[in-house]
Protein backbone atom coordinates (compact mmCIF):
# COMPACT_ATOMS: atom_id res chain seq x y z
CA UNK A 1 0.00 0.00 0.00
CA UNK A 2 1.10 3.37 -0.87
CA UNK A 3 2.31 5.46 2.49
CA UNK A 4 -0.01 8.52 3.42
CA UNK A 5 1.44 11.85 3.29
CA UNK A 6 2.34 13.38 6.34
CA UNK A 7 0.49 16.43 7.31
CA UNK A 8 3.32 18.73 6.45
CA UNK A 9 2.65 17.46 2.67
CA UNK A 10 -0.82 17.59 2.80
CA UNK A 11 -0.40 21.46 3.86
CA UNK A 12 1.64 22.19 0.97
CA UNK A 13 -0.47 20.67 -1.12
CA UNK A 14 -3.83 22.00 -0.41
CA UNK A 15 -2.45 25.64 0.30
CA UNK A 16 -1.75 27.62 -2.29
CA UNK A 17 1.21 30.10 -2.01
CA UNK A 18 0.12 34.00 -3.59
CA UNK A 19 3.01 36.70 -4.21
CA UNK A 20 1.21 39.47 -5.09
CA UNK A 21 -2.02 41.10 -4.25
CA UNK A 22 -3.67 40.67 -7.84
CA UNK A 23 -3.27 36.84 -7.13
CA UNK A 24 -5.77 36.29 -4.85
CA UNK A 25 -9.59 34.29 -6.05
CA UNK A 26 -11.55 37.48 -6.23
CA UNK A 27 -9.02 40.77 -6.62
CA UNK A 28 -9.23 41.94 -10.16
CA UNK A 29 -7.37 45.20 -10.93
CA UNK A 30 -9.41 47.37 -9.85
CA UNK A 31 -9.66 46.37 -6.82
CA UNK A 32 -5.99 45.72 -6.46
CA UNK A 33 -5.99 49.28 -7.17
CA UNK A 34 -8.26 50.50 -4.40
CA UNK A 35 -6.27 47.91 -1.78
CA UNK A 36 -3.14 49.89 -2.53
CA UNK A 37 -4.26 53.20 -2.19
CA UNK A 38 -6.04 51.66 1.18
CA UNK A 39 -2.06 50.56 2.36
CA UNK A 40 -2.26 47.38 1.61
CA UNK A 41 0.50 46.37 -1.09
CA UNK A 42 1.41 42.88 -0.24
CA UNK A 43 -0.34 39.29 1.06
CA UNK A 44 0.80 39.79 4.56
CA UNK A 45 -0.61 43.06 5.31
CA UNK A 46 -3.91 41.56 3.54
CA UNK A 47 -3.59 38.80 5.89
CA UNK A 48 -3.52 41.08 8.99
CA UNK A 49 -6.88 43.12 8.06
CA UNK A 50 -9.99 42.91 9.55
CA UNK A 51 -13.19 43.16 7.13
CA UNK A 52 -13.85 46.52 8.23
CA UNK A 53 -10.73 47.71 7.23
CA UNK A 54 -11.71 46.65 3.77
CA UNK A 55 -15.11 48.66 3.53
CA UNK A 56 -13.64 51.57 1.37
CA UNK A 57 -12.80 49.41 -1.36
CA UNK A 58 -16.62 48.74 -1.68
CA UNK A 59 -16.68 44.82 -1.73
CA UNK A 60 -19.24 42.49 -0.15
CA UNK A 61 -18.67 41.42 3.72
CA UNK A 62 -18.52 38.34 2.27
CA UNK A 63 -15.71 38.54 -1.02
CA UNK A 64 -13.58 40.70 1.72
CA UNK A 65 -13.79 38.16 4.01
CA UNK A 66 -12.77 35.39 0.86
CA UNK A 67 -9.61 37.79 0.24
CA UNK A 68 -8.30 37.65 3.73
CA UNK A 69 -8.93 34.50 4.48
CA UNK A 70 -6.96 33.08 1.14
CA UNK A 71 -4.40 35.87 1.98
CA UNK A 72 -4.38 34.32 5.46
CA UNK A 73 -4.06 30.74 4.05
CA UNK A 74 -1.06 31.72 1.83
CA UNK A 75 0.90 32.93 4.15
CA UNK A 76 0.18 29.70 7.39
CA UNK A 77 -2.22 31.99 9.70
CA UNK A 78 -5.38 29.40 10.78
CA UNK A 79 -6.03 27.34 14.01
CA UNK A 80 -3.03 25.41 14.63
CA UNK A 81 -2.35 22.51 17.63
CA UNK A 82 -0.03 23.30 19.95
CA UNK A 83 2.85 21.84 19.57
CA UNK A 84 2.86 23.30 16.11
CA UNK A 85 2.71 26.60 17.26
CA UNK A 86 5.94 25.60 19.09
CA UNK A 87 7.45 24.35 15.68
CA UNK A 88 6.24 28.19 14.44
CA UNK A 89 7.73 29.63 18.09
CA UNK A 90 11.10 28.20 16.49
CA UNK A 91 10.77 30.87 13.80
CA UNK A 92 10.84 34.00 16.59
CA UNK A 93 14.24 35.16 16.69
CA UNK A 94 15.86 37.92 19.16
CA UNK A 95 17.67 41.25 18.39
CA UNK A 96 20.65 41.96 20.80
CA UNK A 97 20.65 45.42 22.75
CA UNK A 98 24.62 45.63 22.93
CA UNK A 99 24.41 45.12 26.05
CA UNK A 100 24.33 41.69 27.50
CA UNK A 101 22.65 42.54 30.85
CA UNK A 102 19.66 44.31 28.83
CA UNK A 103 20.01 41.11 26.71
CA UNK A 104 19.52 38.83 29.93
CA UNK A 105 16.16 40.57 31.21
CA UNK A 106 14.36 40.13 28.06
CA UNK A 107 15.41 36.63 27.49
CA UNK A 108 18.42 37.02 24.93
CA UNK A 109 17.47 39.95 23.23
CA UNK A 110 14.21 41.71 21.63
CA UNK A 111 11.51 39.36 20.17
CA UNK A 112 10.34 39.52 16.67
CA UNK A 113 6.67 39.72 16.16
CA UNK A 114 6.05 41.84 18.70
CA UNK A 115 6.08 45.44 19.74
CA UNK A 116 8.71 46.48 22.68
CA UNK A 117 8.06 49.83 24.18
CA UNK A 118 11.25 52.09 25.47
CA UNK A 119 9.79 54.67 28.05
CA UNK A 120 11.27 57.07 30.13
CA UNK A 121 12.65 60.98 30.74
CA UNK A 122 14.34 63.34 28.50
CA UNK A 123 18.04 62.15 27.90
CA UNK A 124 17.16 58.44 29.74
CA UNK A 125 19.05 56.61 26.50
CA UNK A 126 15.80 56.12 24.46
CA UNK A 127 17.00 57.19 20.82
CA UNK A 128 20.64 56.15 21.93
CA UNK A 129 19.42 52.58 22.20
CA UNK A 130 16.83 52.51 18.41
CA UNK A 131 20.35 53.81 17.37
CA UNK A 132 22.48 50.62 18.36
CA UNK A 133 19.33 48.73 17.65
CA UNK A 134 19.66 50.29 13.90
CA UNK A 135 22.98 49.02 13.56
CA UNK A 136 22.98 45.24 15.85
CA UNK A 137 20.00 44.17 13.29
CA UNK A 138 22.19 44.62 10.53
CA UNK A 139 24.72 41.64 12.28
CA UNK A 140 24.48 38.23 11.55
CA UNK A 141 22.21 35.60 13.24
CA UNK A 142 25.25 34.59 15.22
CA UNK A 143 26.51 37.95 16.54
CA UNK A 144 23.00 38.63 18.04
CA UNK A 145 21.62 40.49 14.51
CA UNK A 146 18.70 39.56 12.01
CA UNK A 147 21.02 40.30 8.75
CA UNK A 148 18.14 42.67 7.67
CA UNK A 149 17.18 45.90 7.04
CA UNK A 150 15.37 49.12 9.36
CA UNK A 151 12.52 51.32 9.16
CA UNK A 152 12.85 54.25 11.23
CA UNK A 153 10.22 56.50 11.87
CA UNK A 154 11.02 59.74 13.55
CA UNK A 155 8.73 61.99 14.88
CA UNK A 156 10.90 64.71 17.00
CA UNK A 157 13.44 65.10 14.72
CA UNK A 158 16.34 62.85 16.99
CA UNK A 159 17.66 60.49 14.38
CA UNK A 160 21.32 61.09 13.54
CA UNK A 161 23.32 59.68 11.13
CA UNK A 162 26.66 60.44 12.89
CA UNK A 163 25.68 58.08 15.66
CA UNK A 164 25.20 55.54 13.69
CA UNK A 165 28.46 55.88 12.29
CA UNK A 166 30.37 55.65 15.17
CA UNK A 167 28.32 52.88 16.50
CA UNK A 168 29.09 51.26 12.84
CA UNK A 169 32.82 51.60 13.57
CA UNK A 170 33.36 50.78 16.84
CA UNK A 171 31.48 46.97 15.46
CA UNK A 172 33.48 46.78 12.33
CA UNK A 173 30.80 47.40 10.26
CA UNK A 174 31.20 49.89 7.05
CA UNK A 175 29.60 52.60 7.57
CA UNK A 176 28.52 53.00 4.11
CA UNK A 177 27.01 50.19 4.32
CA UNK A 178 25.27 50.19 7.22
CA UNK A 179 23.15 53.49 6.16
CA UNK A 180 22.22 52.26 2.95
CA UNK A 181 19.93 49.63 5.03
CA UNK A 182 17.41 52.20 6.88
CA UNK A 183 14.56 53.47 5.25
CA UNK A 184 14.03 56.92 7.13
CA UNK A 185 11.37 58.84 7.45
CA UNK A 186 10.59 61.84 9.35
CA UNK A 187 6.78 62.35 10.76
CA UNK A 188 5.35 66.06 10.75
CA UNK A 189 2.05 65.04 12.07
CA UNK A 190 0.04 62.26 13.74
CA UNK A 191 -1.72 61.68 10.41
CA UNK A 192 1.35 62.20 8.66
CA UNK A 193 2.64 59.59 10.71
CA UNK A 194 -0.09 56.87 10.51
CA UNK A 195 0.00 57.31 6.90
CA UNK A 196 4.04 56.26 6.86
CA UNK A 197 3.41 52.81 8.67
CA UNK A 198 0.13 52.40 6.74
CA UNK A 199 2.04 52.59 3.82
CA UNK A 200 4.79 50.52 4.85
CA UNK A 201 4.12 46.95 4.05
CA UNK A 202 5.58 47.24 0.55
CA UNK A 203 8.92 48.78 1.51
CA UNK A 204 9.41 46.30 4.31
CA UNK A 205 9.00 43.13 1.91
CA UNK A 206 11.45 44.95 -0.75
CA UNK A 207 14.14 45.85 1.56
CA UNK A 208 14.51 42.57 3.82
CA UNK A 209 13.51 45.24 7.04
CA UNK A 210 14.07 43.33 10.46
CA UNK A 211 13.49 46.30 12.45
CA UNK A 212 10.51 48.74 12.74
CA UNK A 213 11.25 51.97 14.87
CA UNK A 214 8.79 54.56 15.74
CA UNK A 215 10.61 57.06 17.71
CA UNK A 216 8.44 58.44 19.10
CA UNK A 217 5.19 56.61 19.53
CA UNK A 218 3.19 59.53 21.20
CA UNK A 219 5.04 62.76 20.68
CA UNK A 220 2.28 64.17 17.66
CA UNK A 221 -0.54 62.91 19.81
CA UNK A 222 -0.08 64.01 22.48
CA UNK A 223 0.51 67.78 20.84
CA UNK A 224 -2.42 67.61 18.69
CA UNK A 225 -4.83 65.77 20.76
CA UNK A 226 -4.89 68.48 23.96
CA UNK A 227 -7.90 68.14 26.93
CA UNK A 228 -10.35 65.71 27.63
CA UNK A 229 -12.96 65.58 25.11
CA UNK A 230 -9.95 64.37 22.82
CA UNK A 231 -8.92 62.12 24.78
CA UNK A 232 -11.07 59.19 23.27
CA UNK A 233 -10.24 60.23 19.67
CA UNK A 234 -6.58 59.94 20.47
CA UNK A 235 -6.97 56.30 21.93
CA UNK A 236 -8.61 55.70 19.22
CA UNK A 237 -6.13 56.64 16.32
CA UNK A 238 -3.13 55.01 18.82
CA UNK A 239 -5.03 51.97 19.15
CA UNK A 240 -5.25 51.64 15.18
CA UNK A 241 -1.47 52.88 14.13
CA UNK A 242 0.00 50.38 17.00
CA UNK A 243 -2.08 47.34 15.62
CA UNK A 244 -1.04 48.00 12.30
CA UNK A 245 2.75 48.23 13.38
CA UNK A 246 2.12 44.89 15.38
CA UNK A 247 0.39 43.37 11.98
CA UNK A 248 3.52 44.57 10.32
CA UNK A 249 5.88 42.74 13.05
CA UNK A 250 3.88 39.31 12.51
CA UNK A 251 3.55 39.47 8.81
CA UNK A 252 7.33 40.11 7.93
CA UNK A 253 8.68 38.46 11.69
CA UNK A 254 10.53 41.69 12.59
CA UNK A 255 11.09 43.68 15.91
CA UNK A 256 8.92 46.16 16.37
CA UNK A 257 10.44 49.32 19.18
CA UNK A 258 8.59 52.22 19.89
CA UNK A 259 9.94 54.85 22.84
CA UNK A 260 7.26 56.72 24.68
CA UNK A 261 7.26 59.80 26.57
CA UNK A 262 6.51 60.13 30.21
CA UNK A 263 4.08 61.98 32.63
CA UNK A 264 4.77 63.01 36.53
CA UNK A 265 2.09 62.44 39.01
CA UNK A 266 2.80 64.53 41.93
CA UNK A 267 -0.24 63.50 43.36
CA UNK A 268 1.10 60.18 43.91
CA UNK A 269 3.33 60.08 47.25
CA UNK A 270 4.54 56.22 47.22
CA UNK A 271 6.66 54.24 44.22
CA UNK A 272 7.73 56.13 41.27
CA UNK A 273 5.66 59.24 39.95
CA UNK A 274 6.56 58.44 36.05
CA UNK A 275 4.39 56.84 34.36
CA UNK A 276 4.25 56.28 30.27
CA UNK A 277 1.92 58.49 28.14
CA UNK A 278 -1.15 56.60 26.32
CA UNK A 279 -2.55 54.63 29.27
CA UNK A 280 -3.95 51.21 29.20
CA UNK A 281 -3.76 51.24 24.72
CA UNK A 282 -0.36 51.28 24.62
CA UNK A 283 0.02 49.23 27.90
CA UNK A 284 -2.18 46.59 26.33
CA UNK A 285 -0.44 46.44 22.81
CA UNK A 286 3.02 46.86 23.61
CA UNK A 287 4.57 43.41 24.63
CA UNK A 288 7.19 43.94 26.42
CA UNK A 289 7.64 47.28 28.49
CA UNK A 290 11.24 48.75 29.26
CA UNK A 291 11.28 51.92 31.81
CA UNK A 292 15.12 53.50 31.15
CA UNK A 293 16.33 56.21 33.62
CA UNK A 294 19.56 57.74 34.85
CA UNK A 295 21.69 57.04 37.36
CA UNK A 296 23.21 59.55 37.45
CA UNK A 297 24.99 62.44 35.53
CA UNK A 298 27.29 60.23 33.85
CA UNK A 299 26.76 57.50 31.45
CA UNK A 300 25.15 54.71 33.43
CA UNK A 301 21.61 54.28 33.07
CA UNK A 302 19.02 51.56 34.69
CA UNK A 303 16.89 49.39 32.70
CA UNK A 304 13.65 47.95 34.09
CA UNK A 305 11.73 45.12 32.68
CA UNK A 306 8.27 46.51 33.67
CA UNK A 307 6.33 43.77 32.14
CA UNK A 308 6.69 41.23 29.75
CA UNK A 309 3.81 38.25 28.98
CA UNK A 310 6.18 35.34 30.25
CA UNK A 311 9.38 37.18 31.82
CA UNK A 312 9.33 38.30 35.31
CA UNK A 313 9.98 41.72 36.29
CA UNK A 314 13.80 42.33 36.12
CA UNK A 315 16.41 45.37 36.35
CA UNK A 316 20.01 45.58 34.93
CA UNK A 317 22.32 48.71 34.53
CA UNK A 318 23.72 49.37 31.42
CA UNK A 319 26.20 52.64 30.17
CA UNK A 320 25.66 54.85 27.01
CA UNK A 321 29.10 55.95 25.44
CA UNK A 322 30.19 57.23 22.19
CA UNK A 323 30.50 53.32 21.06
CA UNK A 324 27.38 53.13 21.99
CA UNK A 325 24.85 50.79 24.35
CA UNK A 326 27.87 49.01 26.33
CA UNK A 327 27.96 47.10 29.58
CA UNK A 328 29.01 48.05 32.92
CA UNK A 329 32.46 47.06 34.21
CA UNK A 330 32.30 45.16 37.41
CA UNK A 331 34.59 48.06 38.80
CA UNK A 332 32.28 50.88 37.79
CA UNK A 333 29.54 48.96 39.25
CA UNK A 334 31.15 49.36 42.56
CA UNK A 335 31.92 52.73 42.57
CA UNK A 336 28.48 53.18 41.98
CA UNK A 337 27.52 50.94 44.78
CA UNK A 338 30.04 53.28 46.91
CA UNK A 339 28.73 56.42 45.91
CA UNK A 340 24.67 55.58 47.13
Amino acid sequence: MPEEPDEQQQETETTEKYEFIEDLPGVGPATAQKLRELGYHTVESLAMATIRELEPVGVSEKKAAQVIQAARSSIGVSFIRADQLLKQRQNVARLTTGSKALDKIVAGGLETQTITELYGEYGCGKSQVCHQLCVNVQLPIEQGGLNGGVLYIDTENTFRLERIVQMANHLGLNPEEVVKNIIYAEAYTSDHQMFLLENADEIVKANNIKLIIVDSLTAHFRSEYIGREMLASRQQRLNKHMHKLTALARAFNAVAVVTNQVMAKPDQFFGDAIHPIGGNIVGHTSQTRIYLRRASHGPIRIARLVSSPYLPEGEEILKVTENGIEDVSEEEKATKSRGR
